[in-house]
């Protein structure tokens, strides 16, 4: 078999060009695609524990810790103790909920340009064969 016919290479080649995709257009507010994507889902389960975001996101509780702890250091997100002080609880600051404002409109951009490249059929097509993993 060759590279150019396998599956994971065929895949990973496009989640990287698409990921620069993102990049790109976030990169003015100092964000990548992995940053926004982990910032949207603490918005939409705050507060949310550190084992529930990465179970969410489908990521080891280890690397989500890591990249809360940058997303803290640039005062996008609070982390703190949960009620047994076992858990750590993450949350938005107002930065980081204004960053996610401004960037909307940069992430629509984007899906509006593949969807416009793709064509409606196979961005439907698309959307199917991922949810099917």
């Amino acid at each position: 078999m060759s590279s150019s016919s396998c599956h994971c290479i065929m895949l990973r080649k496009a989640t990287r060009k698409v990921s620069s995709y993102y990049d790109e257009a976030l990169a003015p507010l100092g964000v990548n695609i992995g940053q926004f994507s982990l910032l949207r889902n603490i918005r939409g389960l705050a507060p949310v524990s550190l084992t529930d975001l990465a179970a969410r996101v489908e990521l080891d509780r280890s690397t989500v810790g890591r990249n809360a702890k940058v997303l803290e250091r640039m005062g996008l997100v609070t982390i703190g103790p949960g009620k047994d002080n076992r858990e750590t609880m993450l949350d938005l600051t107002e930065k980081g909920h204004d960053l996610l404002k401004e960037g909307a409109p940069l992430w629509d951009g984007v899906q509006e340009t593949i969807e416009a490249r793709l064509g409606e059929e196979k961005t439907r097509q698309l959307q199917e064969l991922l949810a099917a993993f």
